[in-house]
């Protein structure tokens, strides 16, 4: 299981929101790139980039800058937020991200997903963002019927790789994750499933971590870090991913 350092992208600033909420944000830095080889060279293997003005307008917003961030470091980059058309998920794929995150067409548009799976394979992720178990979408401002399980397992179905799952209620929160929601998540599906919302210690990814979960396959952590609540370091000795953040 690896350690994955979120930023959050919102008026070409690096912020955090408590919940989803536009109207509840903090701003950490005003040069995301920076933010982002910060994070790679306190070891970070992987990094998670939200689009959050793309996830409310519905496009994407800061296709440069995170276009700058994958030119910048040596390690891969995922994005969310906005990816409402194939043209969008095609522009990001080429500007440098590895993987996508797509999660409100995961909902409402399944046979187009199945398609971009198809074409694009690991690089295509789900992300479910789920509050009380039922799916949250278009920037979390909308949730549906949908429980979070059940399009998890049709997500798996059609040969989704990567699910992201967040627990809405805990994200931004620092109360500490929701793991057994996380071990419901895991045990439903067959396919690799990232930890998201409300990491804030070293309990937190000590509690993942001792899941041994074959299909857990890393955390998300953001305002924890920001915050100055935890290191990197620390988090990702207690992964098992890395002991000396300084070796290759």
């Amino acid at each position: 299981m690896i350690v994955i350092p979120a930023i959050d992208l919102k008026g070409g600033r690096c912020v955090r929101l408590m919940q989803g909420r536009a109207d509840a944000e903090t701003v950490y830095a005003d040069d995301p790139v920076a933010m982002a080889k910060q994070w790679e060279a306190e070891g970070a293997a992987y990094l998670h980039l939200v689009d959050l003005d793309g996830a409310f307008e519905g496009r994407p917003m800061h296709a440069e800058v995170v276009s700058q961030i994958a030119a910048a470091l040596n390690i891969p980059v995922e994005l969310g937020g906005g990816l409402r058309k194939d043209v969008h998920v095609r522009a990001m794929l080429d500007c440098g991200v590895d993987r996508v995150i797509l999660g409100t067409r995961a909902l409402e548009e399944p046979g187009a997903l199945q398609a971009l799976v198809d074409t694009y394979g690991r690089r295509i992720v789900v992300g479910i963002d789920a509050r009380d178990g039922f799916v949250q979408v278009k920037g979390w401002v909308e949730t549906s019927t949908v429980g979070a399980l059940e399009l998890a397992r049709q997500m798996d179905a059609i040969g989704v790789d990567t699910i992201i799952y967040t627990d809405t209620s805990t994200d931004g929160m620092m109360r500490g994750h929701n793991v057994a929601a996380t071990k419901a998540m895991c045990d439903a599906v067959r396919c690799n499933v990232v930890a998201s919302g409300g990491v804030t210690s070293v309990a937190d990814i000590e509690a993942l971590a001792g899941l041994e979960h074959p299909r857990l396959s890393g955390a998300i952590v953001g305002k924890a870090l920001y915050e100055g609540a935890v290191t990197l370091a620390d988090l990702l000795l207690a992964s098992g991913e890395r002991t000396d953040v300084d070796a290759p």
